[in-house]
């Protein structure tokens, strides 16, 4: 397989800053309709994502388990309170 040393990443990088932007509009959204509307936004930004990727050939983004701050913390071998 061919190195990807001059690969562009430019287009994916814009597209993942726009779905933060999606992402913070969502957790600001003040009703059910609007949340509503705003995570088909998200999940619209989250495919786009997954097919530049595809297109890139990059590997599928890693999808890591929720977490509780407890259990990050442990994780990370910090002192629990």
């Amino acid at each position: 397989m061919k190195a990807m040393t001059n690969l562009d990443l430019s287009h994916l990088h814009a597209l993942m800053d726009g779905l933060s932007r999606k992402r913070q509009s969502l957790s600001n959204a003040k009703t059910p309709r609007e949340r509503e509307i705003r995570q088909v936004h998200v999940n619209q930004a989250e495919r786009e994502i997954a097919g530049e990727r595809k297109f890139l050939g990059l590997p599928p983004e890693e999808v890591l388990p929720e977490m509780s701050i407890d259990d990050l913390a442990t994780a990370l071998g910090l002192p629990s309170d």
